[in-house]
């Protein structure tokens, strides 16, 4: 956990809920900082950490199911107030001596909840309110001490409270768009019952973080891996206004970024920011080991580990660079920093623990601090995506790179399905230029979460002129989302579609069929290998 005693703190217990993540998110835009911790934490590290109040998620489980998660059951009388929502009620029940059984019906979907007994919790929401409910199990006796605070039609336990011990279970999920007055349950909460100040800022954080990046790092050097995506940039300019000239960022152009990446990087770093910034050109180096490789997870793979060795003899020549300039006295570079974020850390806590399944490895950078024997320095691992784009606004990045949609970290070579080669590249990127320039111009680019070309290397009939031609095909890959957890395709206007079509078929040489990809995440991925 944290060592952020100064602020108010809500602590989530996850049961492994799928809006584990929303309610930390609602937390934090209510100003206060809330952080996810494992469902078995002892209660004694949960006292240590001086929480404001605790809340237990939602997860999948039935609370008398063998090997369901359990809860240390003192977390109870710690005297810090607790709110159970769905499964954290159930377990809150069941623990002090209340009943919890399968009901044999699943309540879910939209309901109203009928307020009743004056609940703190539900203050000044009137007596009718639409909730969202998603469970299978309910409460049919309350432990001692609790009361109805309100019911549902299928729930004559919707919410319940024992205000003396400050603690309270909802049966619906408060922290979902589909419970429209959710926030002011969870503002009751934060504010009437735990009595948490309004501390968590953005401001405050960027102070905290340079603060704790100074403890960290002492006069040692850092090197960034900087890759022009949002957080790899937000990092290296928090960094910046930490430790200043103790920051160099490695730009290792690997032949599989997009078209003008490098332009764009060297120009706000280089020149905008003044970050020392080393350019690697490997381009033939990656393009030569993918010659004939077809298979996704080898590409992946590939790409990966030959970073890893482009970013080690990089630091190497840097060494090299600060020892000729008479730079000898603070040794090598000892730290590397890394762009994590909060919901990368949450998986490593999270009750799910490491699926056995790998859909496809993750697109940062895998094994490089284990090889390299470096200490890391992750000054964003605390935030979720939209507050690292708040802290990149704040440190005056320019809007271009703050709101750039995702980027795999492999690269063009995992849009272009089969064999990836330099012309299959220069087609790609040719189409993508149109899909992002089209995108711009017609004001939908920054209200998507990702809009890309994908190249199918499908030969299709087609006709042009009077020839008939026998070339590739493009698709369109649009979507819609909050995290990139699950996704949904964009109803894009025609003309729109219409214009980027036209375009491709036009101007890109090799290209004669352009398809729109109606696929929502899941059963599909968002990038396709």
């Amino acid at each position: 956990m944290s060592d952020k005693s100064t602020h108010s703190r809500i602590l989530i217990l996850d049961f492994g809920s799928q809006y584990t993540q929303v309610i930390a998110r609602r937390i934090r835009e209510c100003q206060v900082y809330s952080e996810i911790i494992r469902f078995d934490t002892p209660a004694a590290d949960v006292a240590a950490s001086k929480p404001k109040g605790l809340i237990l998620s939602g997860g999948p489980a039935s609370v008398y199911d063998k090997g369901a998660p359990q809860i240390d059951p003192k977390i109870f009388s710690l005297g810090v107030p607790v709110l159970g929502i769905c499964y954290g009620l159930m377990l809150m029940a069941n623990h002090l001596g209340g009943r919890v059984v399968f009901s044999g019906r699943r309540e879910y979907g939209a309901g109203v909840l009928h307020i009743k007994n004056g609940s703190e919790l539900l203050g000044g929401l009137g007596e009718h309110l639409d909730v969202w409910n998603s469970h299978g199990d309910e409460v049919t006796a309350l432990p001692k001490g609790f009361r109805v605070a309100g019911t549902t039609e299928g729930c004559d336990f919707a919410a319940v409270e024992d205000p003396q011990r400050k603690l309270y279970g909802l049966q619906f999920h408060p922290e979902v768009a589909h419970t429209p007055r959710g926030r002011e349950i969870l503002q009751n909460f934060l504010f009437h019952i735990c009595h948490c100040a309004m501390d968590w800022t953005m401001g405050s954080f960027i102070e905290e973080a340079c603060d704790r990046v100074r403890k960290q790092v002492g006069n040692q050097k850092v090197v960034l891996g900087l890759s022009g995506g949002v957080d790899s940039s937000v990092t290296a300019a928090l960094l910046h206004k930490a430790i200043g000239k103790q920051l160099t960022c490695l730009f290792v152009n690997n032949g599989l970024l997009r078209a003008r990446e490098e332009e764009v990087v060297q120009r706000v770093f280089g020149e905008n920011f003044h970050v020392r910034l080393k350019y690697v050109d490997a381009s033939d180096r990656f393009l030569s080991l993918l010659k004939g490789v077809t298979d996704p997870e080898t590409k992946r793979k590939l790409i990966g580990n030959e970073f890893i060795k482009v970013f080690q003899h990089a630091t190497e020549e840097l060494l090299e660079e600060d020892q000729s300039n008479g730079e000898r006295k603070h040794g090598g570079y000892k730290f590397l920093a890394q762009g994590t974020l909060y919901p990368d850390v949450i998986e490593s806590v999270s009750i799910q623990g490491n699926p056995a399944q790998v859909i496809k490895s993750h697109h940062n950078v895998g094994g490089l601090p284990e090889k390299m024997h470096f200490e890391l320095v992750e000054p964003v691992r605390q935030l979720f995506k939209d507050e690292v784009r708040q802290a990149g606004l704040q440190l005056g990045l320019p809007k271009e790179i703050v709101y750039r949609q995702p980027f795999p970290g492999p690269g063009l070579a995992v849009r272009i399905l089969g064999e990836v080669t330099p012309e299959r590249l220069s087609i790609l990127r040719d189409a993508d230029t149109i899909v992002q320039s089209e995108m711009e111009a017609a004001d939908w680019y920054y209200k998507v979460w990702q809009s890309f070309a994908v190249l199918l290397p499908v030969q299709s009939v087609g006709v042009m002129g009077d020839q008939r031609t026998y070339e590739n095909t493009i698709v369109l890959r649009i979507v819609e989302s909050q995290d990139g957890m699950t996704a949904d395709w964009v109803r894009l206007p025609y003309e729109l579609l219409a214009r980027i079509s036209n375009r491709i078929s036009n101007e890109v040489k090799g290209v004669n069929r352009v398809c729109y990809d109606i696929s929502s995440k899941p059963p599909s991925t968002i990038e396709w290998e």
